[in-house]
This record gives C-alpha cells, sequence and structure tokens, in this order.
C-alpha cells in the first residue's frame, strides 16, 4: 500500500458564506482561520494551499466578549518620529472600515512562518453589509451560531 500525497492537481476549493451578525469575533476568527488553512480537510497538506474561500457578510455586527470594544487598541505607525497611532476596536467597528476587525483577527490566528500565509490570506472576503459580489461561485452556508451556544453573543453589550 503506497502512501497518499496530495497533489496541486487534486485540489478543489470551495466556497463558504459566514453571517457574522450577533457572533463573537475571536471564535469566529478562529473557525475562518482553519478553513482557509485547509485543516478542516482529511487531505490536509502542510505545503499545499488545499484550504476553501470564505465570505463573510455583516462585518460590523460581530461582537467583542467583555469590555474589549473599549479597551483594545489596535496600533500602527507612520513612519514618522513619535507617529504610533491607536484606534480602538469600538472606532473601528463604528468607522468606514469595519471589515479590517475580521481581517486583522483571522490574519494574527494563521500560522507566522508560513510561506503560504498571504496566499491563504487572499481566500478571505470580507463585506461591510449583507450583500456580496460572490453570487456566481454558490458559496455554501455555515451557521457557525449553531455549531456552539458560546459563538453567539448572549448579551447586548459588545
Amino acid at each position: 500500500m503506497q502512501t497518499f500525497s496530495l497533489k496541486a492537481k487534486d485540489i478543489e476549493k470551495k466556497w463558504y458564506l459566514i453571517d457574522a451578525k450577533g457572533l463573537v469575533l475571536g471564535r469566529l476568527a478562529a473557525i475562518v482561520a482553519q478553513i482557509l488553512n485547509g485543516k478542516h480537510k482529511a487531505v490536509y497538506s502542510p505545503h499545499l494551499d488545499a484550504g476553501d474561500r470564505v465570505i463573510i457578510i455583516n462585518a460590523e455586527k460581530v461582537h467583542l466578549t467583555g469590555d474589549k470594544l473599549n479597551q483594545k487598541q489596535h496600533y500602527w505607525h507612520t513612519n514618522h518620529p513619535g507617529g504610533i497611532k491607536s484606534r480602538s476596536a469600538k472606532e473601528i467597528l463604528q468607522g468606514r472600515f469595519p471589515e479590517r476587525l475580521i481581517q486583522k483577527a483571522v490574519e494574527r490566528m494563521m500560522k507566522k512562518a508560513c510561506p503560504l500565509r498571504r496566499e491563504r490570506i487572499r481566500g478571505l472576503f470580507v463585506y461591510k453589509g449583507g450583500e456580496n459580489p460572490h453570487v456566481a461561485q454558490c458559496p455554501k452556508v455555515l451557521d457557525v451560531g449553531a455549531w456552539d451556544r458560546k459563538n453567539l453573543c448572549k448579551s447586548g453589550r459588545g
């Protein structure tokens, strides 16, 4: 019996649609990172991009547990002396690009030293509203909130 080795021509990419309304950010990011890496498949291979594509809608309606909405700070630097800037998660969600909060959370859940990281992250599509332009791909809807009760935010906070 020979050992099975996955080849690039054998990879079949699927599309998944996730509605982020009411979902907890960290749990959502962990699930999406697993799908993008391809670890949910029986034929996972670390040297190939066998992951699927994920579409997330309603990015502005994602929840954060505890007081992370106010306390969590995102930093960046302007490359000028003393140019460190920060924004809270609440400011990002209420701003022009709330999808960046989910994109960064998923990106930080993925392995840092992996050469395929950038290629796998390109399979993530996050949209602010309930509409997306990927109808032609016929994405399969994943109800992440029904998998585990902890995936949904139970309180009105956050």
